[in-house]
């Protein structure tokens, strides 16, 4: 990422504003309960009575559909349970394998600009991806970040072809962000032939495993931070346990 690219893409907190929280969970996430925690958390940072979170989880095999999915890209609808949820975008997969970076920030703290935060969110993932030395780019009529596979036949038309490597689709509820990006470290590739991913068809998927480079969750994790904080600023670690929300607290 060149100086330029860094400071358009910052997006940093207020001076004197706390640092982010960084939780990462050791075990798989139940989809529902990831929600339910989300929205908790986004309740509790809107009202100023908790610091901003970032949480990093793997969730068991499953199909989201955001709010622009079309039903017809669920393509084995009985295959791994299907959620509809409210970020933006189509039909995703989430699973083992698979980094889920959920990203609570409050957009008043920092800008209220949609366009500059899914930017930051890319620069995040774009950023990572460099660390270790893969080449993550952006494409205006396609979503998410995307990797060149000069290894693969060419396409009809002579162009190269292009796998998707990393997701972005983000809600906002009274300026604090939640979803936010999935990146796929080892996942099992085939678990997303049972969608049309983010309804692009002629495009495939990859992994940082199926570019060749034999990386595990924490080494991603590192990297992740340090991106973190290059774009968006300090975090803390915190080490909160994930537990399903007691009995008469509302999600937010």
């Amino acid at each position: 990422m060149t100086l330029r690219n860094e400071l358009e893409t910052r997006f940093f907190a207020a001076e004197g504003s706390p640092p982010v929280r960084w939780r990462v969970a050791s075990n798989p996430v139940p989809y529902e309960e990831a929600v339910a925690r989300m929205e908790f958390e986004a309740g509790e940072i809107a009202a100023g009575r908790a610091d901003e979170l970032v949480w990093l989880i793997e969730h068991p095999p499953l199909y989201t559909s955001g709010t622009s999915a079309d039903p017809a890209d669920l393509v084995s609808p009985d295959r791994f349970p299907v959620f509809s949820t409210g970020r933006g975008g189509e039909f995703t997969y989430h699973g083992p394998g698979q980094r889920v970076v959920y990203v609570m920030l409050d957009l008043k703290r920092r800008r209220p600009d949609v366009r500059a935060f899914v930017a930051a969110l890319e620069a995040l993932a774009i950023g990572t991806l460099a660390s270790m030395n893969v080449t993550g780019e952006r494409r205006e009529d396609r979503v998410g970040v995307w990797v060149r596979r000069p290894d693969k036949p060419r396409e009809a038309d002579g162009s190269m072809q292009e796998d998707k490597i990393a997701a972005i689709g983000i809600r906002l509820r009274k300026w604090v962000s939640f979803h936010g990006l999935s990146l796929n470290v080892d996942p099992d590739l085939e678990h997303f032939s049972g969608i049309v991913s983010c309804g692009i068809s002629d495009h495939g998927v990859t992994s940082l495993v199926d570019l060749g480079l034999p990386v595990d969750m924490h080494e991603v994790d590192i990297r992740l931070r340090e991106t973190f904080e290059a774009v968006f600023g300090p975090a803390r670690d915190d080490a909160t346990a994930w537990q399903p929300l007691e009995a008469g607290i509302p999600a937010a």
